[in-house]
């Protein structure tokens, strides 16, 4: 059990690559505490994994506060966070994004970063070590046209990692990102913009190992990187793409 007796916290955990994480977690041992904000489906994947679900609009600093507080007084300490919830318009030209959108992607993708850090850092001093995982994108690295502001946004989220965690390090608080290639969840047809078989296999022949992403492919990678087998590992922003950022 590679997380025995862990406490984690999963953002946008109610579907794709978080679901996928929720479940690995939970199944290696973790007690982990689902945020979304799809009460549906997020109680539904938390009864199943033995964990809680707690509703949670990430670009909320009151409501990241509530995150960590329940987890605290449900478990007793936080020892991992996932940054995993994400938001994207739909693929299309740079100036048609309207600026409510832009907000809503910076919000989700960038100041969630900056609320989750305010909230579980002083946890994790408690403890004397923590683990923060931020899920970016291989956009934030090889950008592909159409989606500027979301790619811009995951670079934000690649230069975090790495300020955070040269910061923290001396804490033992450690801070990793994962890059995924476009993947099969919700949101690949807004990445996409038109849900037609053409679009599909352009994205999917730009990858050398000729396939999408799964939430399996990011849960085996963030299992390794939250575990003690990646205790002298922090700042990696690794890209698990297929190939498509060599």
């Amino acid at each position: 059990m590679r997380l025995e007796n862990k406490i984690a916290i999963i953002t946008g955990a109610a579907s794709g690559f978080g679901e996928g994480m929720a479940r690995r977690f939970a199944a290696e041992g973790a007690k982990v505490v689902v945020a979304d904000l799809n009460e549906a489906s997020g109680n539904t994947i938390a009864e199943e994994i033995g964990g809680i679900f707690v509703k949670t609009d990430v670009s909320r600093d009151s409501e990241m506060a509530n995150l960590v507080q329940t987890t605290v007084q449900t478990f007793g300490a936080v020892d991992i966070f996932v940054n995993n919830a994400g938001y994207t318009s739909r693929n299309s030209p740079m100036l048609d994004v309207d600026e409510e959108t832009f907000d809503r992607i910076y919000a989700v993708n960038v100041k969630a970063v900056y609320l989750s850090a305010r909230h579980v850092i002083p946890e994790f001093r408690k403890k004397g070590r923590g683990m923060i995982l931020n899920i970016a994108s291989t956009g934030g690295v090889r950008p592909r046209p159409g989606l500027v502001w979301y790619n811009s946004s995951k670079g934000a989220v690649i230069s975090l990692t790495r300020s955070m965690a040269i910061e923290l390090a001396p804490e033992k608080i450690r801070v990793c990102a994962i890059n995924p290639v476009a993947g099969k969840t919700g949101m690949l047809p807004l990445f996409m913009g038109e849900e037609t078989e053409e679009k599909y296999e352009l994205f999917r022949s730009s990858i050398p190992l000729g396939r999408l992403s799964t939430p399996k492919d990011i849960a085996n990678t963030a299992l390794f990187l939250c575990s003690d087998e990646a205790d002298f590992i922090t700042g990696v922003c690794m890209e698990v793409d297929g190939g498509r950022c060599i």
